[in-house]
């Protein structure tokens, strides 16, 4: 049976070390996956991470793998960043849209936009890190990438912090309990908007 209010998609974006992770971990508590909120799990083509986990934080392929997928229609968008590939599987977002679930999506910015596409209804909130300084410390203190791939990484995010105007929302992550607040606000106030209320049910309470 179709879910009387459809799903909704939330887009978190950010440039690499912006904190749009750590803000989505904490966003999936118990208490709201079990009143249907999830997390889309991407595909990506690069190599595993200290601590990451095949099908937690990403499901990682091959990159012929990916290939054979992105033809096949299996990803809702897919696009190069930083030397790897990263894909966002279509059918769990279709899922969450009909059962009238929370979607959260952590993509970078070439994604978002992607997504925006195929999803107009999805609500798009970018996270910027307090300064360009603040950002390199957060890039450097990861210790994942070698001298060359930290260049390419931040200056890419560099650039990618000028487009905060393309989204919806932008919340500065200084204080990460104070960033997730809110991210939360906005989700919840934008199910309230006048476009987004069950019409049938506005009726009866108006007449």
């Amino acid at each position: 049976m179709r879910a009387k209010h459809p799903g909704s998609v939330v887009i978190i974006s950010s440039p690499s070390g912006g904190g749009k992770t750590s803000i989505c971990r904490r966003l999936l508590s118990r208490a709201r996956r079990r009143h249907g909120w999830t997390f889309s799990v991407s595909y990506t083509t690069r190599r595993t991470r200290v601590g990451e986990r095949n099908g937690r934080e990403y499901f990682f392929v091959s990159d012929e793998k990916f290939e054979q997928l992105a033809r096949s229609g299996f990803f809702a968008e897919h696009f190069h960043v930083h030397t790897h590939r990263y894909g966002t599987p279509r059918r769990p977002l279709e899922q969450v849209l009909r059962n009238g679930g929370v979607m959260i999506l952590d993509v970078d910015v070439q994604g978002a936009f992607k997504l925006r596409k195929e999803y107009p209804d999805a609500v798009t909130i970018f996270i910027l890190p307090p300064s360009v300084r603040e950002l390199r410390r957060r890039l450097r203190q990861r210790g994942t990438e070698t001298v060359e791939q930290l260049a390419i990484r931040f200056e890419n995010a560099r650039r990618e912090m000028k487009l905060y105007r393309k989204f919806e929302y932008v919340v500065v992550n200084q204080a990460l309990d104070l960033a997730v607040q809110q991210v939360l606000a906005i989700i919840g106030a934008h199910g309230c908007r006048v476009d987004k209320v069950d019409k049938e049910q506005m009726q009866t309470i108006t007449g």
